[in-house]
């Protein structure tokens, strides 16, 4: 009797194994965005369900609000925090420095640091391959895009559009509008659904919509006019069926759940990751969506096209042009 209880008392003391914690700081769009902000969601919920992790996240009310929440993060014992977008590159950047005992990964952004993970995406590739559905879609020369916030990363998406629109039509025109300056473009689904119904108007049969949360505006327009719209980041083709030509695919569900796995796994490492269309799966990460909603619209002819551009990408026959690039 002595021995058991002492055998218990000895269990209860040793110290038990620490759960591993990530922190996922989401922008103003929100989880429920179905676009960028909610596939980053899912990969954090398959890594809690799969590796059992901890994990918290929360959304930004502002930008003004990024350094604040990373910095609380830091301060308590997660061991991996995950900012998503762009806006987060200086908050990262200010706050890695300041804590490089800790592991911080950033989408879309380049930080330098040993102790950051940058996950960037080839999204000037999906792009061309979804401005050429677009194309071969459309019986007219005319083809939309809608941005969300105006900065480089969607002027990137425009261009790439654009150039997958000409492959198919050298003539085709592309009609672009962008709903704003600041953050709050990501969630103004009105403005959105006023710049699509505007374009539609024009001509434009096919709208492909990079826009975040506003890209729900877009999908109102596409349904009520009766024309066509291209979702982002996830699959959105269930969201108006029939209505939704493709999905431009940005795995970002993908990079956060295997950056989370290599960190639990104690091996994670700093640098810079790119995602694109790749013979290789672990670097697969841009594509376009195909499945009962669009497949009677997103045709096997077509399809058949898009997979042979595709194939031109990855082997390089096919360069397509980068807004990162043209800046430099």
């Amino acid at each position: 009797m002595y021995k058991c209880l002492l055998a218990l008392v000895m269990m209860w003391s040793l110290p038990a194994l620490a759960q591993f914690k990530l922190a996922l700081v989401l922008d103003k769009g929100g989880k429920d965005d179905k676009s960028f902000n909610s596939s980053a969601y899912q990969g954090a919920m398959r890594a809690k369900d799969e590796l059992k992790i901890f994990v918290k996240y929360v959304e930004a009310t502002d930008d003004n609000a990024f350094e604040s929440l990373i910095r609380a993060f830091a301060q308590k014992d997660f061991d991996l925090i995950v900012a998503i977008g762009v806006s987060q590159a200086s908050a990262v950047e200010k706050v890695a420095a300041q804590f490089p005992a800790k592991h911080f990964a950033i989408v879309d952004a380049e930080v330098k640091g040993a102790n950051v993970r940058s996950l960037l995406f080839e999204e000037h590739q999906g792009s061309y391959l979804v401005g050429a559905a677009a194309a071969l879609a459309s019986s007219g020369d005319k083809v939309g895009f809608i941005g969300g916030m105006d900065i480089p990363l969607i002027r990137r998406f425009e261009l790439g559009y654009a150039a997958g629109a000409k492959k198919i039509k050298p003539k085709a025109k592309v009609v672009a509008n962008y709903i704003g300056m600041t953050g709050d473009a990501w969630n103004n689904p009105a403005k959105a659904k006023e710049l699509a119904v505007s374009q539609y108007s024009q001509g434009v049969e096919v709208v492909f919509a990079p826009a975040g949360a506003s890209t729900s505006g877009i999908f109102d327009a596409a349904e009520e006019k009766r024309k066509f719209a291209i979702g982002v980041d996830s699959n959105q083709d269930w969201i108006k069926p029939g209505r939704i030509l493709t999905s431009m695919l940005k795995k970002v569900d993908v990079a956060v759940f295997k950056t989370c796995e290599e960190a639990q796994a104690g091996k994670f490492a700093g640098g810079t990751i790119r995602y694109g269309l790749a013979a290789s799966p672990a670097l697969s990460g841009i594509d376009y969506s195909v499945d009962e909603h669009n497949a009677k619209i997103l045709t096997a002819p077509m399809r058949q096209r898009l997979e042979e551009l595709k194939a031109e990408i990855i082997s390089g026959k096919i360069s397509v042009p980068d807004y990162y690039k043209r800046q430099k």
